[in-house]
């Protein structure tokens, strides 16, 4: 795995998720409630607090929680919540060890099957099916990784140029386009329950007469 991302918008941070399995693992798991560049920032900025040049499952697995939390929640923090995410991270690379000797590579290398390659991504500590999707995107669209039936397992991510999700930045301009669409959804979502509570509210005056 030696590819060029644009997922962090910084030069170094982007080097590291594109030859790092675990970076990148690591980076998705840390996408949520923060800015995509802020999370996917995360893994370089933990291997350099770790004085590495790329992150190890099994010291991160076998680490003090208080001391790898605070190496999260050292300013500038690598999340909006350290103390949680160092926690997941720390879940997640147990799992590797124990699954997976360790290497974040082994969850797809070698797998031919999309739906077989999502549960796999599912079984993994802090991934949903959202998650799950949108990372099995991401390889199949920019790391190379496309067993057979990938876009479908993908579901909506898998979708050639979608602009859904990190799967399809390659620069800003993609970027920009995920996140109008992110910001459409969100609206979409808000009305959805604006309308909903509206709804409600008219049930229980007609209710109440």
């Amino acid at each position: 795995m030696d590819v060029t991302l644009h997922l962090a918008q910084d030069p170094e941070a982007d080097a590291l998720l594109g030859r790092s399995p675990l970076a990148a693992l690591t980076g998705m798991l840390l996408d949520q409630q923060i800015p995509m560049e802020w999370a996917f920032k995360g893994p370089a900025a933990i291997a350099g607090r770790l004085g590495a040049e790329d992150l190890d499952a099994h010291e991160i697995a076998v680490m003090d929680p208080e001391t790898f939390a605070g190496l999260l929640s050292a300013k500038p923090a690598v999340h909006r919540y350290p103390g949680s995410m160092a926690k997941r991270i720390q879940q997640l690379c147990q799992y590797l060890v124990e699954h997976y000797d360790g290497n974040a590579e082994l969850v797809w290398k070698g797998v031919d099957d999309g739906a077989e390659l999502l549960r796999r991504l599912q079984d993994l500590p802090g991934f949903g099916k959202q998650k799950a999707q949108i990372f099995l995107a991401l390889l199949g669209k920019q790391l190379g990784v496309r067993p057979e039936g990938w876009r479908e397992a993908a579901g909506g991510y898998g979708e050639a140029e979608s602009f859904r999700s990190v799967a399809d930045i390659t620069g800003p301009e993609s970027l920009a386009k995920v996140r109008a669409h992110k910001q459409e959804m969100k609206a979409a979502a808000k009305a959805d329950k604006a309308g909903k509570a509206t709804k409600a509210g008219k049930t229980t005056k007609s209710a109440g007469k």
